[in-house]
């Protein structure tokens, strides 16, 4: 999944139903996929079609890549903030589950290689994302849960 053609494909579907509002999504993660994968240490950012690894092979704990990161979650907060989408993401929708993609996607790693080699540094911006998926999932969990069910 670490892959630009890879995306355009799996968004394709998305972008033929959402048009123009699945823009955001992508970006957050094509800047993903060239921010964190390409800077420290590479991806095969055009697999299928190579399986050749791109990157410039910063170390994730070395401080450039922390500046980057904390850049990108701060300019990340903001566009939130701009177009509201925070008041969105805690507000009930249907489509809030899917935020158990980019939720799993941070948790795995945690999950699956102890002890991470991340700098503690970089923990707040993926907990900051995993409460805020999280609470946007429960509110429409909970508002399920308790809606009385509709009968025809």
């Amino acid at each position: 999944m670490h892959s630009l053609i890879t995306a355009l494909i799996v968004f394709t579907p998305i972008f033929a139903a959402y048009r123009k509002k699945a823009i955001p999504y992508f970006l957050a993660l094509i800047s993903h996929l060239l921010i964190g994968d390409y800077l420290t240490g590479g991806s095969q950012l055009l697999w299928p079609a190579t399986t050749q690894l791109y990157g410039i092979g910063l170390r994730i704990t070395g401080q450039t890549n922390t500046i980057l990161e904390w850049t990108a979650f701060i300019a990340s907060i903001a566009v939130m903030i701009k177009f509201k989408d925070i008041n969105r993401l805690l507000q009930h929708s249907k489509f809030n589950i899917i935020l158990a993609i980019p939720t799993f996607t941070v948790l795995l790693p945690a999950l699956l290689a102890f002890p991470l080699l991340v700098p503690l540094w970089l923990i707040p911006p993926h907990l900051f994302y995993v409460i805020l998926f999280s609470a946007s999932m429960a509110m429409t969990l909970i508002k399920r849960l308790t809606q009385p069910s509709a009968k025809n």
